[in-house]
């Protein structure tokens, strides 16, 4: 059973498995919201990701970045990033034509900012989310 049904602006249905959202900045005790911290909260999002979902190829959504202030500190300029990191599994019919539809299924995990912690619906979903190139990014699996 899915979380959830998004269907993207290619129309194809994707079920949501699994779903986590989390805080894009957390607990920031000694810096600032900048590109290097930005860099590094990425990477460790799609490392985690690649760990936790093996199974499945992984893809970012490259994040809206925001210059909200002309302040430089150490790291540089402030940059903002939206305020919830979502990491979500997809599943999907079969990418090949020609495989059997019950026996095959494909998959992508995906990551993905939005500045609200709500779960993606049909067609209301970040555009960037509904844009996927499911058939580039995807892999196909036995079920």
């Amino acid at each position: 059973m899915s979380l959830s049904r998004v269907v993207l602006t290619s129309g194809r249905s994707l079920d949501l498995a699994e779903l986590r959202l989390s805080s894009t900045y957390g607990v920031m005790l000694e810096s600032y919201p900048c590109k290097p911290v930005n860099d590094l909260r990425i990477k460790e999002l799609v490392r985690s990701a690649e760990r936790e979902f093996p199974a499945a190829p992984t893809h970012l959504v490259p994040p809206p970045r925001e210059h909200p202030d002309q302040y430089t500190g150490a790291f540089g300029p402030v940059e903002v990033l939206p305020s919830v990191a979502c990491v979500g599994v997809f599943h999907s019919t079969a990418l090949a034509p020609d495989r059997d539809p019950i026996l095959f299924r494909s998959a992508l995990t995906v990551i993905w900012f939005q500045p609200t912690p709500r779960v993606p619906y049909d067609c209301d979903a970040e555009p960037t989310l509904l844009d996927l190139a499911w058939e580039e990014l995807a892999g196909d699996y036995e079920a």
